[in-house]
């Protein structure tokens, strides 16, 4: 078996002052292709553990670029050139030589994951539990902000109806409102371990973590957090 570069050992009089020729690196379709794969796999992997996604699986087809491909003394690179989409990705394969060639491909992926999926028809409005979700193997390939940490949804409720047996979305839930304008609210302060509550009354309504005016028993009103139902916290 011969290496590419090969070492001539023969005729040292016809060939002074070389020691050694290199061949050009074989770079076929299929080897960008491969590479290609890799990245994309990565790419997907990264996405995935951003969302949250469980148990993530992928299929990945490479659109063959039809230009020929040159021969490339160095090891090509492939690097990401839009990877906003998972389900569609493109990536520039590059020859690091002077004046080295590029290739555009583009990935089509299918993914799916364990997500978090309707257990029950969910009427618009509703503060979601974890017990009206079900964690099911679903195809999320148009769905990037599907759930699947259902920690996550308490205190959430649904922006619109949803059906059972649909996959739960981030743009279906917003924050539950746990605090309504008008009503009694706890105004509740902490410091150094001290505790004072006292009545108020909410100014505007809001959910978990949202910033609202309260007036306080005195009358003043003053901003405060939402902690939990008919609760908040004074700002600081």
């Amino acid at each position: 078996m011969f290496n590419k570069c090969i070492v001539t050992r023969f005729f040292p009089l016809l060939l002074i002052g070389m020691t050694k020729f290199c061949t050009a690196a074989s770079v076929t379709p299929e080897s960008l292709v491969a590479q290609v794969q890799r990245e994309a796999t990565a790419q997907l992997n990264r996405h995935a553990e951003l969302a949250g996604w469980s148990e993530p699986a992928f299929e990945i087809e490479v659109a063959r670029n039809t230009r020929p491909i040159g021969s490339c003394d160095g090891v090509p690179r492939v690097e990401s050139a839009d990877i906003r989409q998972p389900a569609r990705m493109r990536f520039v394969a590059i020859c690091p030589d002077a004046g080295g060639w590029r290739y555009e491909f583009v990935t089509r992926a299918r993914i799916s994951a364990r997500v978090a999926v309707a257990a029950t028809d969910l009427p618009s409005g509703k503060s979601v539990d974890i017990n009206d979700l079900l964690l099911e193997r679903h195809d999320i390939t148009g769905m990037p902000d599907a759930l699947s940490d259902l920690s996550a949804v308490p205190g959430m409720a649904t922006r619109r109806t949803v059906r059972a047996g649909t996959v739960l979305r981030a743009n279906m839930l917003v924050a539950a409102t746990l605090v309504k304008r008008g009503e009694a609210v706890r105004i509740v302060a902490r410091k150094d371990n001290i505790e004072v509550t006292m009545a108020g009354e909410a100014v505007d309504g809001g959910g978990r973590g949202a910033t609202i005016r309260v007036k306080n028993a005195s009358g003043n009103v003053i901003r405060a957090r939402v902690v939990e139902q008919g609760q908040v916290e004074p700002m600081e």
